[in-house]
């Protein structure tokens, strides 16, 4: 029988989304414009807009570090899945090209994230440009 590995807990973030974010509790989407609360089911904090799943370049190495210098859009290009099962948004910036990875949360799109899961089988390319650029 195969052992399920254990879930790791969800680290508490203090996270600053930008000037006056802090008070409004939410931030501007890069993709669709759409006002998107920091606040997300199923994860520690909010990283992508559940609409278009859209992101900012903002982190480096760790979650909520907001030490990138690029700023950039981050377009999601497809899903991948932990070995516990959890679907993470594999994102990649227009500007510089650097790839991430953001987990999904409870209220992300359903439609947007099928369209992202059956894109590699509609497009071969697709797959192949991310499978190269990894």
């Amino acid at each position: 029988m195969k052992r399920r590995a254990a879930r790791r807990p969800q680290r508490a973030k203090d996270v600053l989304h930008g000037q006056g974010s802090r008070s409004t509790g939410e931030f501007r989407c890069v993709g669709c414009r759409l006002a998107v609360p920091l606040r997300a089911p199923g994860t520690g904090h909010r990283n992508h807009c559940p609409n278009c799943l859209a992101s900012r370049h903002v982190d480096r190495r760790i979650p909520g570090d907001r030490a990138a210098a690029c700023g950039g859009r981050m377009e999601a290009v497809g899903l991948t899945a932990r070995a516990d099962g959890e679907w993470l948004l594999v994102h990649q910036c227009r500007s510089c090209g650097a790839l991430g990875t953001n987990r999904i949360a409870g209220d992300d799109n359903a439609l947007a994230l099928v369209r992202l899961a059956m894109r590699p089988l509609a497009d071969a390319a697709v797959a192949r440009r991310v499978l190269l650029t990894l």
